[in-house]
């Protein structure tokens, strides 16, 4: 007898419709996997035998053979098990087909049969939902963010007594089973993942950072931070998150996405509402940098997505990891080819890095004396490509806090004007995101917006021109490095509310070019 079961498979952000085929024939007992599954599907024949056992089913004593359709689409994971059951019990007269009708579903079995969560739920409900299923069936741990997903019936269990429960309909009408299929998006304070974001207030000096870092989280401009120990790198990066706007619906859905498919949502009851911040190790690989494997994932620069990627100790990245970023950086999205598929994950991220100025990282202070030799800081530098610095838009020297800043962290007599909050900035970074929205194509950042829309929206006075101009010849700037001291101008004007670019902006985005010469 032949019976079927869809379910999906991952493929990128995406998910594939699969049916699950089971044929029972004639023959010594034996299951068979067809259809290029993986190693964990291969291994659902013991997992099967084991929860059908324990469920109190039968299991059938033939030769059971199992295809995964489309043929020659790859799939993986654990989720296979649940779909892969439920034929098998239609196969076997145990289920009536009927009840898989218009049926998704998608869970790991454990030997005793209760149901076990898998990553990648929430592209599945978006699959199925598309496709007009009638309902999904996961693991009650995976309910709340399958039922994101509007007009889409979600069905948990606890184990897989419970979903032969639900596919009757007597059975799931008389004990009432059935779970609502339109679960509204959870309140704000039920949905927010990570802790909140340190305030800005207790950074103490560093102006010159702290007004870089309110020029990055206006225009999603990249950012290089370059100083000794202690000087507050890490700490101004640390506050970026909280200085950019609210997420809308369609970026929290985006973030959440890309998480679920990562297997990091955990048991998070809704969409993501707080930006993320990413900082890996220096000594991470380019896998998990950018992303990719023989079956390719996000890696870090995705999960950044409409966030933050932080790169501290920047110059201890392999040079060839870090390269792997420059059109990332440009194109706001990353593409993975492998021989049987190509996968594009999104990356619209601002990319804080931070370094020292040399090896013993005081090169340029007073005290304590660098003790690097000048072939020490060449070496130390040429780490770092010259393409890669170009498109860090604002490059930023930052020097000692003095013992009086340091003082106002401790002393609560000591004089002096306290810093700004977060929320402050916030403000004025909300109001120059506004004016960006009225200007510019689909409301895109000035960091975000392409080459010729930027021309098309930019207006310069006479003496910004000139000086920008002389810029060029004199800083040997190279062509988008020319342009992305405009982009940062026309940012700065917008935090100020001056609608055309002058001189004094664009000598103040040049100021942010710190290190275009470090490699020549």
């Amino acid at each position: 007898m032949l019976a079927r079961c869809t379910t999906a498979t991952l493929q990128g952000l995406d998910a594939r419709q699969v049916e699950v085929e089971v044929d029972l024939g004639p023959g010594l007992p034996a299951l068979q996997m067809v259809g290029l599954a993986d190693t964990a599907i291969q291994e659902s024949r013991e997992r099967l035998r084991a929860a059908l056992r324990n469920s109190g089913l039968r299991v059938p004593l033939t030769r059971v053979v199992v295809n995964l359709a489309p043929a020659d689409l790859r799939k993986e994971g654990p989720g296979f098990d649940l779909p892969i059951a439920l034929a098998l019990l239609v196969a076997s007269g145990q289920l009536p087909a009927d009840h898989l009708e218009g049926i998704w579903s998608a869970a790991e079995l454990a030997l005793d049969g209760s149901l076990r969560p898998i990553r990648g739920v929430l592209p599945l409900a978006i699959a199925a939902q598309r496709a007009g299923a009638r309902a999904l069936v996961v693991a009650a741990a995976n309910h709340d963010e399958a039922a994101l997903v509007q007009g889409l019936s979600v069905w948990s269990a606890a184990n897989l007594g419970e979903v032969l429960v639900l596919l009757d309909p007597i059975r799931r009408r008389s004990q009432r089973q059935l779970r609502s299929p339109a679960i509204a998006r959870p309140s704000p304070d039920t949905v927010t993942a990570g802790e909140a974001p340190p305030d800005l207030n207790a950074v103490q000096g560093q102006l010159h950072g702290r007004r870089a870092l309110e020029i990055a989280a206006a225009g999603e401009h990249h950012l290089l931070l370059v100083g000794p120990p202690g000087s507050g790198k890490t700490m101004l990066a640390q506050r970026l998150p909280g200085l950019l706007p609210p997420l809308d619906d369609a970026e929290a859905l985006a973030i959440t996405q890309i998480h679920s498919v990562a297997g990091l949502l955990h048991n998070n009851r809704g969409l993501l509402q707080r930006r993320p911040f990413r900082s890996p190790h220096h000594s991470c690989s380019a896998t998990a940098l950018v992303g990719g494997g023989a079956n390719p994932r996000p890696g870090e620069l995705s999960l950044a997505h409409h966030g933050v990627l932080f790169l501290d100790e920047l110059a201890e990245f392999p040079r060839e990891v870090l390269d792997q970023l420059r059109q990332p950086l440009d194109m706001g999205e990353i593409w993975i080819h492998r021989a049987r598929m190509h996968t594009r994950y999104p990356c619209r991220i601002t990319l804080v890095a931070a370094t020292y100025p040399c090896p013993c990282g005081w090169y340029g202070n007073s005290a304590p004396v660098c003790s690097c030799l000048e072939s020490m800081r060449q070496r130390y530098w040429s780490r770092l490509s010259g393409p890669l610095l170009d498109r860090l838009d604002l490059q930023v020297c930052m020097r000692p806090v003095n013992s009086e800043a340091l003082r106002r962290n401790y002393d609560a007599t000591a004089q002096g004007e306290a810093p700004e909050n977060s929320a402050t900035v916030a403000d004025r970074v909300a109001a120059a995101r506004r004016r960006m929205q009225q200007r510019n194509p689909d409301g895109l950042s000035n960091g975000s917006l392409g080459s010729q829309a930027f021309r098309n929206t930019l207006h310069i006075a006479a003496d910004g021109l000139r000086l920008w101009e002389a810029a060029l010849q004199q800083r040997r700037l190279t062509g988008r490095g020319s342009e992305r001291v405009l982009r940062v101008a026309q940012t700065i004007c917008d935090l100020d509310d001056r609608p055309v670019v002058d001189g004094a902006a664009i000598a103040e985005a040049i100021g942010y070019r710190s290190f275009d010469l470090a490699l020549s």
